[in-house]
């Protein structure tokens, strides 16, 4: 099979951010074309959108049911071979849910869905048909964040002790959302972000990088959750005490009342030997500090990187690679699954490296667990 991987996608018309950062990501490595959509709730919108992304009219549909109905009846090869649906978070679960049902693999943002148990019915499906279903948490896409990951799994800082991770923004700082700005309404709303704000938008990117890159889950959590912005239906600020499943405790700040931040999402690991650090607006720099030894700077493209660092770095030392190139190594992954299954052979394993609709369930427990918490007289929450 020698073709591009085709994507259609749900939500991302015009005006929309992040359906816009999914396309950019997606075409970056040549390896997925674009093919259809669904891109609005509203027919003419979607219509219109289509236009901008010049797909031909029939290839444009009203709504998601339609589009998964009418491309499951075109032959393998011309309909989509995947859909990406990149809505607001309370239209994430009809959509994926349709989808697997009629044979499609999945990619999806961040969280999994509305409450737990859309996610438990969403794992159960791909479980069942044994279809691909990739999560958008694009941060585990960078170099320095797998040579990281690499870097605890071989040993090299020793059994971790303590992780400190944390995601202060500023843009919600003040009542943003009682403006036209769309993604501040959204996603301060409850009956459209779900039971939770800063913690369940940026607080389950924390969660998940600290999973993923120390291997360890989370046990325990003991949250305190605030508005801080008169008014405010969920909460824009939180601080969480964690313990880790190997005795490790750590912290966990997210917040979108910082004043002055913008995305300084930032994580340090200290195990017996040493400690890495790691920041979000700096991606291509890891820094190692050690107990014997001076500190060291791993630099993405630079030297001898594990080679989960390297299948993921796309261009010369030097030259910046961040935010879009982090989603684009979720896509390109995915497409090396689906090519893989399309020409029935094994995938490298260094692409089958993306977060899956597991992933997505333990962040929707992380959200339950941390409202749990915060609730509650006892405080320390087992999770």
């Amino acid at each position: 099979m020698n073709r591009k991987i085709r994507m259609g996608m749900v939500g991302g018309g015009r005006g929309a951010f992040i359906g816009a950062v999914h396309r950019m990501a997606a075409a970056l490595d040549g390896e997925i074309e674009l093919v259809c959509g669904a891109f609005s709730s509203n027919a003419e919108r979607s219509k219109l959108s289509g236009e901008d992304l010049y797909l031909p009219p029939d290839r444009v549909y009203a709504n998601y049911k339609e589009m998964i109905e009418q491309e499951a009846q075109l032959p393998l090869g011309e309909r989509m071979d995947f859909v990406a649906i990149v809505t607001p978070n309370h239209v994430h679960f009809p959509p994926a849910k349709m989808a697997l049902e009629h044979g499609f693999h999945v990619v999806c943002d961040k969280p999994l869905a509305f409450d737990m148990q859309e996610a438990k019915t969403l794992e159960t499906l791909v479980q069942e048909t044994g279809l691909l279903f990739a999560l958008t948490h694009n941060y585990t896409g960078y170099p320095m964040v797998k040579q990281a990951k690499a870097m605890i799994k071989a040993g090299e800082i020793g059994a971790i002790r303590k992780v400190i991770v944390e995601y202060p923004q500023g843009w919600l700082s003040t009542r943003l959302e009682a403006t036209d700005q769309k993604q501040a309404a959204w996603r301060t709303d409850p009956k459209r972000s779900g039971a939770a704000g800063a913690m369940g938008d940026i607080g389950t990117h924390a969660e998940n990088l600290a999973e993923y890159i120390t291997g360890l889950q989370i046990t325990k959590l003991c949250v305190d959750l605030n508005i801080v912005i008169e008014g405010r239906l969920l909460d824009d600020d939180g601080n969480i005490f964690l313990e880790f499943d190997n005795g490790a405790k750590g912290v966990l700040i997210a917040t979108q009342i910082a004043a002055g931040e913008e995305n300084n999402l930032r994580i340090r690991i200290y195990g017996e030997k040493g400690g890495l650090d790691w920041r979000q607006m700096e991606p291509n720099s890891l820094v190692a500090k050690w107990l014997d030894q001076p500190m060291q700077i791993y630099r993405t493209g630079v030297g001898e990187l594990y080679p989960e660092a390297q299948a993921h770095t796309r261009i010369p030392a030097g030259h910046p690679e961040g935010y879009l190139e982090a989603f684009a190594n979720i896509y390109k992954n995915v497409a090396h699954c689906i090519r893989a299954r399309l020409n029935g052979t094994e995938p490298d394993p260094l692409h089958t490296d993306f977060p899956t609709v597991s992933d997505g369930v333990r962040g929707m427990h992380f959200i339950d667990k941390v409202i749990e918490s915060s609730k509650s007289e006892m405080k320390w929450t087992d999770f």
